[in-house]
């Protein structure tokens, strides 16, 4: 199975497994919902949740932005 999916993906066995195995090691990674913090961390981050939120022009422009595949 796996020689074969390597062979439709264009990749050599070992790149194809390679590639599978970083991908799960990220997914892995970002999935953490855990995180430790110290206590001033942790206050600095809930005083930062807590401020009203203020304008962003960037974030504005970005929303009001057509999606590239909206065109599609």
């Amino acid at each position: 199975m796996l020689r074969r999916a390597a062979e439709v993906a264009h990749k050599s066995l070992t790149d194809f497994v390679l590639d599978a195995a970083c991908q799960a090691a990220e997914q892995t990674l970002l999935d953490q919902r855990l995180f430790i913090v110290s206590g001033s961390q942790y206050q600095s981050r809930m005083e930062m949740l807590e401020r009203p939120e203020s304008d962003n022009a960037s974030l504005a422009d970005l929303f009001a932005r057509r999606p590239p595949w909206a065109d599609k």
